[in-house]
């Protein structure tokens, strides 16, 4: 190991890591994206983040490329009459399947959780905004896969906001030095611990389930797609991904048992499958693990941001933003031109950095594209 400062070691030389990580390391104060941390008997509630349980779920289709209708804009303009869109939509009323798994949600509640969100149940089986997208794709075979990326919503920022504003609370009254307030952690066995972890879980539980919800749509709209009616669904689907990448469990590492936290990051035991998108417009990958244990087992969640989301609208104008998307079908629309794929680092590069911790499956190139404002 190398000492990059006072604080901070590396397995890397200092040397061979890029200036611009190095000046993160030296600089950082709380959970930078792409963060794995390990901690002993307590959990800092903002490295978690706001968006508790965001993750990818990815489906493969028995359909290829030659089997997709001609008119792609009809398939997502299909979609997203199906899915809310946009940061704050809500469903104005609930699905069939959406009944089910709000039913579910609130069996697992320890409190009220209209008092925290009172939208909460009409946003289950919503996208959201931002990098949260929904695609169809084609394989390295032609076959047609479905990804989504999405997380708790409303109600997961909302809870995860109280437990940081508590944890630091608790920091300030027991006089504990934090070189940055997000760093405020909570200690296991306490009641605030506790609390926290409840909601943790239920959280991780919306945001999976909010996946499941639209997905379940995704495929509704296939089957019209494919067979012309409903009720093809099971048909179609010959596979399914689930993985979060913004979450906490306990995990045995080096011989101690320790509470891992994943902040745009996947969990990558061996030959545990997970999805690394890249941004719209590039490649996605299914990938196994390689339970690389200097890693804790983990994997990016993605490619990252390369400008941010202001200075890409300043770069970048509609025109870059057409041009780059090529044939993809997509949402011709201003407000997603901080999204554009320069705006994000290459995710070739990502991957191959990656090249340690997971093995390709299968890379995805996308031929729609679904996102929100």
């Amino acid at each position: 190991m190398y000492q990059v400062n006072d604080k901070i070691v590396t397995f890397l030389p200092p040397e061979s890591i890029e200036p611009q990580a190095r000046e993160q390391l030296n600089n950082i104060s709380d959970a930078t994206v792409g963060s794995v941390i390990a901690t002993k008997g307590a959990i800092i509630p903002a490295a978690v983040g706001v968006d508790v349980g965001c993750g990818m779920v990815a489906v493969r289709t028995k359909f290829f490329a030659k089997d997709l209708p001609d008119n792609l804009d009809k398939v997502r303009a299909g979609i997203e009459r199906r899915i809310p869109l946009g940061a704050g939509s809500g469903n104005k009323k609930l699905t069939e399947t959406a009944i089910k798994r709000v039913s579910e949600l609130k069996s697992a509640a320890t409190q009220d959780y209209d008092k925290v969100d009172k939208n909460w149940m009409t946003a289950l089986g919503t996208l959201g905004s931002g990098n949260h997208f929904i695609e169809i794709c084609l394989d390295e075979n032609e076959q047609v896969w479905v990804t989504l990326h999405s997380g708790s919503r409303g109600i997961g920022n909302r809870l995860a906001t109280k437990h940081i504003k508590i944890a630091q609370k608790l920091m300030e009254q027991e006089s504990i030095p934090l070189k940055d307030r997000d760093l405020a952690y909570l200690k296991e066995n306490t009641p605030e611990f506790d609390a926290y972890i409840t909601d943790l879980l239920w959280a991780q539980d919306f945001a999976r389930l909010n996946r499941e919800e639209m997905m379940d749509r995704v495929m509704k709209e296939l089957s019209y797609t494919f067979y012309g009616e409903d009720g093809h669904q099971s048909e179609i689907e010959i596979e399914r991904i689930n993985c979060h990448h913004n979450f906490t469990q306990q995990e045995r590492h080096f011989g101690h048992k320790v509470w891992i936290t994943r902040k745009g990051a996947i969990q990558m035991k061996k030959n545990q499958k997970g999805i690394i998108p890249g941004s719209m417009g590039t490649q996605n990958y299914i990938v196994s693990g390689l339970e690389n244990p200097f890693s804790f087992n983990s994997a990016p969640h993605g490619a990252g941001r390369r400008f941010s989301r202001s200075e890409a609208k300043r770069r970048f104008t509609m025109n870059d933003l057409e041009e780059a998307m090529g044939d993809i079908s997509f949402r011709h629309s201003k407000s997603l031109i901080d999204e554009i794929p320069m705006a994000y680092k290459d995710i070739d590069e990502v991957m191959e950095n990656s090249r340690e911790l997971v093995q390709v499956n299968h890379t995805l190139k996308q031929v729609i594209n679904v996102k929100g404002d």
